[in-house]
C-alpha cells in the first residue's frame, strides 16, 4: 500500500491524483486511455469499464482482447516452423527417437533450464527414447556448455546434445563439440551475437535472422515447440503406427512454471501457456511439482504467484547453493517416494540459500549506502567472498530497494566455466528496471571485448568479467545504459491505471479481474487509486505488517494490508495519520482461500507485495486434438 497525504498537485507534469510525493517518496503517475477506445471495447465485448480501461491502458484493443482475456493455444500457438532452424532440429531429433541414438539434454541450473530439460526428457521417453541429462556445477564449470564436457559426453557414446536455456553464445565449446563428431542442438531464448556458435541447429526466436515474432518466449517455451515438431516428424514418418502417440498436453505443467519463473513478458503465447498450465498443474500428475508443493506448506491450489514465489526459489536451490541437477530430476522423475526425497533436499538447500543470501545482501547495501556500488545510474556490487549462486537474487533484491539496474559479482580464479586461467575473474548477474534491456548491454560489451562471457535478456543476464577490466566494463554499461534512457534523471515513478470509489470493491469487480491474470512482467497486476479516504487505524498484524481500516464517509469500507511496513517510516506515518484523509494506492486480490471477500471484508493489499492471488480457477480451454 502507498499513501499520501493531503491533495498536492503536481508542478512540473501531470500526476495521478495529483501526488508528486507520497509517504515513501514516490510519484504517482497515471496512465492516458483513449474514450473512444475504451467505449468500443465495452460495445464489443461487453466488459464493465475498469476492465476496458485496463485494457486500453495496456494497448490491448478489440481484435485481441478476446484472445488476451481468454487466451487458447488453439489461437495463439504458432507453426514451429516459423522458427529458424526448426525444422532442421526437429528432423534430426526424430530420427535420433527412430535409431535409439545416445541423446544428452544440456541444461542450465535455473527454473527455465531444469523445465525444458524435465519437458524434453519427459517427451523423450514417451516417444520411446530414454534419454539422459547433463547440468554444469555453476562454480566448477560456470554457465553454459563448456568444451570438456562436451568431449566427455562425446567420449561416453552420445551422438547428440540438446542445450536448453543456453548455448547461443558458447562458441568455443561448440566448435571442440562439432570437431570431436558431436551434433548439438541449441534451443535457447537469450540474446546471440551476429555470428552464431557452429551447430547442428540453433533455434532461439532472438537469433537475428529469426523472424517469427515469438521472442517473448521462456526457453521451456522454445522446447515445447520442439516438441510438437518433433513429434509432428514422428508421425510423420509413422513412427507412432505401433506405439501411442504422446499428448502434448500433459507438460503444460513444466511450461508454466518455467515461463513465470523467468520472467519473461507474459502477453500473447506466453499466457496460454500459464493458462492452461495452472489447469494442468491443479490435476496433481507432475510427482516432483506436487512433492515441492508439499514440502513449501502448500495446501492450497497453485497459482500463478506461487510459481515464482514459492515453487521457483527451491527448484532454483539446488544449482544455486546445492547440487545443480535436483532441479531437473525432481521434475522428470514419476516416483512419488524419489520426489519427497528431492524435495527435501531442495528444501534443505533453500534454507541454505536463504542465509547465504542474507549475508551477502546486507554487504551490498552497505557498499551502496557508502557510495562504493552506486554509480549513477547503475548499481555494482562485489566481494571475493560472495557465493556465486546467490549474487542474482541479491541484485534483484537491490533492484528492488534502490530502483535502478543492478550487477552483483562474485570473485573467482578462473576455470573450464569462466574462460580458463588462472586470472583473478567476477562472476555477475545483473537485474535491470522496465525500458532498461541489459541483455543488449552485455551483448554490447561482449562485442567491445570487455567480457570473457555473457549473455541475457532484457531484465536479466549473467557475465565474467576479468578483475582488471571491472572499471572498464562498469563504465561503458553505465554509458549504455544512459544512451537508453536518454539521459533522464532517474526516477521513482509509481504507475497507477484507475481511480476507485471503495464501494466499486466488490466479488464481481474481483471475479472480472482475474480474467487478466495471469500478472508479472509485460502485464503488471493493476494498481488502482483511492481518493480521499478516511484511515481510520493502522493496527500491527503479524512480525511486521499493518492493518488499515478505510472509510470514504459515504457507506464504503475497506481493509488495507500495508506488508513489511510496521517498523518503516510508512508504518510510523501511517499510525501517526490515524483519522485524517489520504489517498491510496494498491492492488486488489480475493480474500482466504482464493474466494473473493464479502464487501466487509475488502482488501487492498501493498503494491510492493510480489504476485497475484487470482487465476485459480480456470476453465480449460479447447486445443489443438493433434500437434
Amino acid at each position: 500500500m502507498q499513501a499520501a497525504a493531503g491533495h498536492e498537485t503536481a508542478a512540473t507534469a501531470p500526476t495521478f491524483l495529483g501526488v508528486e510525493r507520497s509517504l515513501t517518496g514516490r510519484r504517482w503517475i497515471g496512465h492516458d486511455a483513449d474514450d473512444d477506445a475504451i467505449d468500443n471495447l465495452a460495445r464489443a465485448h461487453g466488459l464493465p469499464e475498469v476492465i476496458c480501461r485496463l485494457l486500453a491502458v495496456r494497448n490491448i484493443g478489440i481484435a485481441e482482447a478476446k484472445h488476451f482475456l481468454k487466451p487458447t493455444l488453439r489461437h495463439l500457438l504458432p507453426d514451429p516452423s516459423r522458427l529458424q532452424a526448426m525444422a532442421m532440429a526437429a528432423d534430426r531429433l526424430a530420427a535420433a527417437v527412430m535409431r535409439g541414438e545416445r541423446v544428452v539434454v544440456f541444461a542450465d541450473y535455473d527454473v527455465d533450464g531444469a523445465t525444458s530439460a524435465a519437458l524434453l526428457l519427459r517427451f523423450l521417453a514417451a516417444a520411446g527414447l530414454v534419454a539422459t541429462h547433463y547440468v554444469p556445477d555453476r562454480i566448477g564449470e560456470g554457465y553454459g556448455p563448456n568444451a570438456p564436457a562436451l568431449l566427455r559426453l562425446r567420449a561416453d557414446g552420445a551422438s547428440v546434445v540438446v542445450t536448453v536455456d543456453c548455448g547461443s553464445t558458447a562458441g568455443e565449446a561448440l566448435t571442440a563439440a562439432a570437431a570431436a563428431g558431436l551434433e548439438v542442438i541449441v534451443v535457447d531464448h537469450h540474446q546471440c551475437a551476429d555470428v552464431l556458435p557452429p551447430a547442428r541447429a540453433i533455434v532461439n526466436p532472438n537469433r537475428p535472422d529469426d523472424d517469427s515474432g515469438q521472442g517473448h518466449l521462456a526457453a521451456v517455451g522454445v522446447a515445447f515447440l520442439l516438441t510438437v515438431a518433433t513429434n509432428r516428424a514422428l508421425r510423420t514418418a509413422g513412427w507412432y503406427a505401433r506405439r501411442r502417440e504422446p499428448d502434448l498436453r500433459q507438460w503444460l505443467d513444466l511450461v508454466a512454471l518455467g515461463t513465470v519463473c523467468d520472467m519473461v513478458p507474459l502477453r500473447g503465447l506466453n499466457r496460454a501457456f500459464v493458462r492452461q498450465g495452472l489447469v494442468v498443474m491443479a490435476g496433481g500428475s507432475n510427482a516432483g511439482v506436487q512433492a515441492i508443493a508439499a514440502s513449501a506448506g502448500m495446501t492450497e491450489g497453485i497459482s500463478a504467484a506461487d510459481l515464482g514465489f514459492v515453487l521457483g526459489p527451491r527448484i532454483n536451490a539446488g544449482g544455486r547453493v546445492g547440487e545443480a541437477d535436483l532441479g531437473t530430476r525432481l521434475l522428470a522423475t514419476d516416483d512419488p517416494a524419489l520426489a519427497r526425497t528431492l524435495a527435501a533436499r531442495l528444501e534443505a538447500h533453500n534454507r541454505d540459500r536463504q542465509q547465504v543470501e542474507r549475508r551477502v545482501l546486507e554487504q551490498a547495501i552497505a557498499q551502496v549506502i557508502d557510495g562504493s556500488a552506486d554509480k549513477g545510474p547503475l548499481i555494482w556490487a562485489a566481494d571475493e567472498g560472495w557465493h556465486p549462486g546467490v549474487v542474482g537474487i541479491v541484485a534483484s533484491r537491490l533492484v528492488e530497494r534502490f530502483h535502478k539496474p543492478a550487477i552483483v559479482g562474485a570473485a573467482s580464479r578462473g576455470g573450464a566455466g569462466d574462460g580458463g586461467g588462472n586470472d583473478a575473474k567476477v562472476v555477475a548477474s545483473a537485474r535491470s528496471v522496465p525500458g532498461i534491456d541489459f541483455g543488449a548491454a552485455i551483448k554490447a560489451a561482449m562485442a567491445a571485448g570487455l567480457l570473457l562471457k555473457g549473455g541475457g535478456h532484457p531484465m536479466a543476464g549473467g557475465l565474467t568479467v576479468a578483475a582488471t577490466r571491472m572499471d572498464d566494463l562498469i563504465a561503458f554499461l553505465t554509458q549504455h545504459i544512459e544512451s537508453q534512457r536518454g539521459g533522464i534523471a532517474h526516477q521513482r515513478p509509481l504507475h497507477l491505471e484507475v481511480a476507485l470509489s471503495l464501494a466499486a470493491v466488490a466479488p464481481p469487480l474481483l471475479q472480472t479481474l482475474a480474467d487478466l491474470a495471469p500478472f508479472g512482467s509485460g502485464n503488471p497486476e493493476p494498481v488502482f487509486g483511492f481518493c480521499a479516504v478516511q484511515l481510520q487505524r493502522a493496527t500491527p498484524v503479524g512480525t511486521d505488517h499493518l492493518r488499515c481500516q478505510l472509510n470514504d464517509g459515504r457507506g464504503g469500507s475497506a481493509v488495507a494490508m500495508a506488508f513489511r511496513a510496521a517498523g518503516s517510516p510508512l508504518g510510523q506515518a501511517l499510525r501517526g495519520l490515524a483519522g485524517s484523509s489520504v489517498h491510496i494506492a494498491g492492488r486488489l486480490r480475493p480474500g482466504r482461500n482464493g474466494r473473493p471477500p464479502s464487501s466487509s471484508s475488502r482488501t487492498l493489499p501493498s503494491p510492493t507485495e510480489a504476485g497475484d492471488s487470482v487465476g485459480r480457477s480456470l476453465s480449460r480451454q479447447p486445443l489443438p486434438a493433434r500437434w
